[in-house]
């Protein structure tokens, strides 16, 4: 199965008001989709795929270099939700049958998904999902769905959290890799964090429950292809993150990285001009990506 080495720049809001601040009194009403063009054309010549949001991606479609297949979420903002339910947001500019006509065949949906949340309300998000998944295999569009976990009482960061993340994303990965949900590529978190990793930060875990960790992650997707994302991480500690899903020997779809690529970049076009952009991204912003592709054993 070909590998994906997937950049993603569908950030929503967060990214717009960081570029925002970044650029100060130099910012410009189209800055945002400029900075989103910059990445597209600068990595997409060596990505697979470059993911783009709702809002802009229409617009970015024409910008796609050759052989970077496109991909866009169904989302009316990436981490645009319901604050009581965490249920996503779909947009109104954009309907599941549109996708073909913009040429479009990879749809890309995310759910914050806590398993040991209120039954109902995980059934009322389950329910959305498999909805999507339908409507997707009807059109003949690939589904790649990216559960994000929490948990409903733990706080991200901490070494409670910590020691109970490898079974939330385990427990999310088998619920939706069912064929219910029709899911083509599940694209899912690192599945344990590296800050409680020995030889990266405070001991909760060694290698062999870490690559133990990563192995029944993959037995829990199945026939269902995993990639992995950054999740806000910085590059070298997602290099590292994959370094050691390939060292677990586990099978593995691949990669979708945003910030961890890019996120410099933002302070780069704020300071100076969408030229110093391009030269960061044709620098930098490429040898970051060729790295990920070669941490996973890629041959590009």
């Amino acid at each position: 199965m070909t590998k994906m080495y997937g950049v993603a720049i569908d950030a929503g809001s967060g990214l717009l008001n960081a570029i925002k601040d970044a650029r100060g009194q130099n910012a410009k009403s189209d800055d945002f989709y400029r900075f989103k063009r910059a990445i597209l054309k600068s990595l997409g010549t060596e990505a697979s795929t470059v993911l783009v949001d709702a809002a802009l991606g229409p617009k970015l479609l024409h910008d796609y270099p050759k052989n970077c297949v496109p991909t866009m979420a169904y989302e009316a903002d990436v981490y645009h939700i319901s604050s009581e339910d965490r249920i996503t947001i779909l947009p109104e500019n954009l309907s599941i049958s549109d996708f073909h006509s913009l040429g479009v065949n990879n749809l890309k949906f995310f759910m914050y998904y806590a398993p040991k949340d209120d039954p109902e309300l995980n059934s009322r998000k389950e329910k959305l999902i498999e909805s999507i998944g339908i409507e997707c295999e009807a059109l003949g569009l690939e589904f790649l769905f990216e559960p994000l976990v929490y948990h409903p009482k733990l706080q991200s960061g901490t070494a409670d959290y910590a020691a109970s993340k490898p079974e939330m994303v385990r427990r999310v990965v088998e619920i939706f890799a069912h064929p219910r949900f029709r899911v083509s590529t599940l694209k899912v978190e690192i599945p344990v964090d590296l800050g409680f990793v020995k030889g990266f930060g405070k001991p909760l875990k060694g290698l062999t429950e870490v690559y133990d960790t990563f192995g029944s992650v993959a037995k829990a997707a199945k026939n269902v292809p995993l990639v992995f994302l950054s999740a806000g991480v910085t590059f070298e500690w997602f290099d590292a993150s994959l370094l050691l899903a390939r060292d677990s020997g586990i099978s593995f779809n691949g990669f979708m990285c945003g910030r961890a690529i890019w996120a410099d970049a933002i302070e780069v076009y704020g300071s100076h001009n969408e030229e110093a952009l391009i030269d960061w991204l044709a620098t930098t912003g490429r040898k970051r990506l060729k790295n990920l592709i070669a941490t996973i054993g890629g041959d590009q």
